[in-house]
């Protein structure tokens, strides 16, 4: 009978060890999903706001049609004259700005959180006068 309780304890260990690795593995798969969720949705109100600047007449402080000139403090006014808009869940920057030739903008959010194969989410979105694309992931 001894032989047999001492079995079931080291099964019950063995079980309990199994379910603890897979929990860490969950939490962990599901901070990463989290994270590229909150990029896309920060994106889109960086895209959005993109938008609302090639609506928005020159003497409004917007582009009057164009996206030539956008900068990170039209995107979010926070950031003052920084180059780039960094919060909790990632890094953005305008990766493409609109010019005369191009009349589009690209938007770049770079996550925080890694994967199990240490990469971060690298997410772009292209805000054009028709309205905004879909996000396009990538792992880097």
């Amino acid at each position: 009978m001894g032989q047999q309780q001492l079995l079931l304890i080291v099964l019950s260990v063995i079980i309990v060890g199994i379910a603890i690795v897979v929990g860490i593995n969950m939490f962990g798969a599901s901070a990463v999903s989290a994270n590229q969720d909150a990029v896309i949705n920060d994106l889109m109100n960086f895209a959005a706001r993109a938008h609302q600047y090639w609506v928005k007449p020159i003497g409004m402080g917007g582009g009057g049609n164009s996206f030539v000139g956008i900068l990170c403090s039209d995107l979010d006014p926070r950031v003052g004259t920084a180059a780039l808009i960094t919060n909790d869940n990632a890094t953005y920057t305008i990766s493409v700005a609109g010019t005369a030739a191009a009349v589009a903008v690209t938007l770049k959010g770079v996550g925080t959180a890694k994967d199990g194969a240490n990469k971060v989410c690298s997410i772009t979105i292209v805000v054009s006068p028709d309205g905004i694309g879909a996000p396009t992931i990538t792992r880097v």
